[in-house]
C-alpha cells in the first residue's frame, strides 16, 4: 500500500463537504502513482470513483497532464509548412453515430497538412468502434510497431497513430478500471488533450458536456499550448456534426475579468453551405466500413454512402481551413473535394500501406 497515495485519496474521497480539490502538483504525483501502479488496485479505483463524484479541477486535470507528457511517448518536430493537427477523441470510441476521421486523416496528409491521433483497442465504458480497427480494415496495422517506426511513418507520409497498449502500456493498464468501476473516469479527460508530439501543434478537442471544456481548457491554458480548437462533437469526438450548428471555441481567446484566458466562441452552420443533414448512423460495422473503402475509390452510390461522405467532405474542410491550407471554409470544402474526387486521398492511403508494411517487413 502507498501511504503517500492514501493521503491524496484521503482528501479528495472525504464526501461532499469536506473533501478538497488536489493541487497541480499533487495531481501529478497521484496520476504518476497510478500510471506505474505504485498505488493499489483498492486504491486507484477508489480514487477514480471518488474523484469521479467530486468531479475534476481545471489544476487537477493540469497536473494529471504533466504526468501523462512525463511518462507518455512522444514524436520528435518534423519540419514543414504546416504545423501538425492532433485529433483528440475518448479511447471508448463510437458507438451510434458513424466516425469519418481517418478518411479527414488521409485528406488533410494529402494536402500537405501532418495529422496524429493516438488510441488503442475496444474500451469501457461504450466499447465503441476504436480508430485501431478502422485503421486496420483499411490495411494500416499500427500495433506492432515501435514509436521510432511512428516515427519514421509519420516523417514519410504526414500520419502519425500512437497506438497506447504498445507505446503508452502505463496508461493502458489503467483501462480495465473503468469496467471495474461502471464509469468513465475523469481521467479519460486527459485523452481529449493528451499530445504525443515533442513540437507545436494545434489540437483539436472534443467534448460533449460544459464543464469538460472549461476544465480541459483550463489545463491546456496552463501548459502554455499556442493553439487549440474545441468542439462540441459528435459523442465526444472532434467530429463536426451536420444535423445542427456546430459549436466550437478557439483558444487561448480573450482574457476574462480576471485575466484568465478563455475562448473565441465559434459557430458553424451546415446549412449555410448545403451540408445540412442527419449525422449517419452506426448500424452495422461491416457495412460501415466497407462504405469508408468505396468512398476513397470513389464508388459510393448508396444514399447512407453519400452522406457519409458529405460527413468526410464537412469536416475535412474545417480542418484544411483551420491548419491554414485555405482562407475559408468555402475553399476548405471545394479542396476537400478534389483530393478525394482525384485520388489523392486513395493514393495517400497507399502510400501509408507501403510505409508501415516496409516498417514491418
Amino acid at each position: 500500500m502507498s501511504d503517500e497515495f492514501r493521503d491524496l485519496l484521503r482528501k479528495v474521497g472525504s464526501g461532499t463537504h469536506t473533501s478538497k480539490a488536489l493541487t497541480r502538483e499533487e495531481s501529478a504525483r497521484a496520476a504518476h502513482l497510478m500510471l506505474t501502479q505504485t498505488a493499489t488496485p483498492a486504491q486507484i479505483g477508489a480514487f477514480m470513483i471518488a474523484h469521479r463524484i467530486k468531479r475534476p479541477t481545471g489544476e487537477e486535470l493540469t497536473g494529471f497532464l504533466d504526468a501523462y507528457n512525463a511518462l507518455g511517448p512522444r514524436l520528435k518536430p518534423v519540419s514543414g509548412d504546416r504545423t501538425p493537427l492532433v485529433l483528440n477523441s475518448p479511447y471508448d470510441g463510437r458507438s451510434r453515430t458513424a466516425p469519418i476521421r481517418p478518411l479527414t486523416t488521409l485528406i488533410l496528409a494529402a494536402a500537405g497538412c501532418p495529422v496524429i491521433s493516438h488510441g488503442g483497442d475496444r474500451t469501457p465504458t461504450k466499447y465503441g468502434i476504436p480508430l485501431s480497427q478502422i485503421w486496420q480494415s483499411l490495411g494500416c496495422d499500427w500495433s506492432t510497431l515501435t514509436l521510432e517506426q511512428v516515427q519514421h511513418v509519420f516523417e514519410q507520409t504526414h500520419i502519425a497513430f500512437v497506438y497506447t497498449p504498445t507505446l503508452f502500456p502505463l496508461a493502458h493498464d489503467l483501462v480495465p478500471y473503468r469496467e471495474q468501476i461502471g464509469k468513465r473516469p475523469p481521467l479519460a479527460t486527459i485523452e481529449l488533450i493528451w499530445c504525443p508530439y515533442g513540437g507545436e501543434a494545434l489540437i483539436a478537442v472534443g467534448f460533449v458536456h460544459p464543464p469538460t471544456e472549461q476544465t480541459a481548457q483550463y489545463a491546456l491554458n496552463c501548459h502554455q499550448t499556442r493553439r487549440f480548437i474545441m468542439v462540441k462533437g459528435l459523442e465526444g469526438s472532434c467530429d463536426l456534426p451536420r444535423d445542427r450548428t456546430c459549436i466550437m471555441g478557439m483558444g487561448p481567446g480573450k482574457p476574462d475579468t480576471n485575466g484568465l484566458p478563455t475562448v473565441d466562441r465559434f459557430f458553424l452552420r451546415p446549412k449555410d453551405y448545403a451540408f445540412n443533414h442527419s449525422d449517419v448512423v452506426l448500424e452495422d460495422e461491416a457495412k460501415y466500413l466497407l462504405q469508408l473503402e468505396a468512398i476513397l475509390a470513389r464508388e459510393g452510390s448508396q444514399e447512407s454512402t453519400e452522406q457519409l461522405q458529405k460527413s468526410v467532405l464537412w469536416n475535412s474542410g474545417f480542418y484544411l481551413w483551420q491548419s491554414g491550407c485555405c482562407d475559408d471554409m468555402g475553399t476548405g470544402l471545394a479542396l476537400a473535394h478534389s483530393l478525394l474526387s482525384d485520388g489523392s486521398a486513395l493514393k495517400k492511403l497507399k502510400e501509408l500501406q507501403g510505409a508501415i508494411a516496409s516498417r514491418l517487413g
